[in-house]
């Protein structure tokens, strides 16, 4: 296996090399101390490399940007974040700049050797437990997040009149309020149950108010 190891901190990535230099079956080809000197170095390489250990906090190209860029001009090498980063922008952003595991430093180095071989012989994508339920949540909250949205199907002048609704406000209430007639918004409605597919002001409201379709 050819790996690379990106770490601005030399004692970290030099001694990670030294552990993994004692296996016969890893091969760390270099070693880098940001994202750009990693571009630099993979670019001269004519071998393409299996897995890169990256880490997130580093000076001039930080291990996402990096990341970001190779991914997409070396989709023959996967790229294993390892860091001490755990918040979830940071998890979030890494999946989406095409980081295929996440492990935090601390991990003992048979765990980070387990993981290349899960990545390299399985296409595993290797995660730290906390990192795990972290990814867990964020992927569930985008779930909640996209249903919201499928849900939200209204026109802005019907979201007006349902939320005058969740408000306390009858029909003329909410005509009033939006300088039209009491009988444009009777239609507004009608098309809103449709929508929201339910079949009174209660349930439109009750739907609204458990989706907080409206901060007040």
């Amino acid at each position: 296996m050819r790996i690379a190891i990106v770490d601005d901190k030399q004692p970290n990535r030099v001694s990670l090399q030294e552990k993994l230099n004692f296996l016969k079956d890893i091969e760390v080809v270099f070693l880098a101390a940001n994202g750009e000197d990693f571009l630099n170095r993979i670019k001269a390489e004519k071998q393409s490399l299996d897995v890169v250990l990256m880490d997130i906090d580093m000076p001039i190209m930080n291990g996402i940007e990096a990341v970001n860029i190779a991914a997409s001009l070396y989709p023959e090498t996967k790229f294993l974040m390892l860091t001490v980063f755990d918040d979830d922008d940071k998890i979030f952003e890494a999946i989406k700049a095409g980081a295929i595991g996440y492990l935090l430093k601390d991990e003992n180095v048979d765990k980070i050797v387990d993981a290349l071989w899960q990545i390299v012989e399985f296409g595993g994508s290797p995660m730290s437990p906390r990192i795990a339920r972290k990814a867990l949540q964020l992927l569930m909250g985008a779930k909640v997040e996209k249903k919201q949205k499928e849900e939200t199907v209204l026109s802005a002048r019907e979201m007006e009149i349902l939320k005058g609704l969740v408000e306390g406000m009858d029909y003329k209430a909410v005509a009033e309020k939006l300088f039209i007639s009491p009988y444009t918004v009777r239609t507004h409605i009608t098309k809103i149950y449709q929508k929201l597919h339910v079949n009174s002001k209660i349930q439109a409201i009750n739907l609204a108010v458990k989706n907080r379709w409206f901060v007040f």
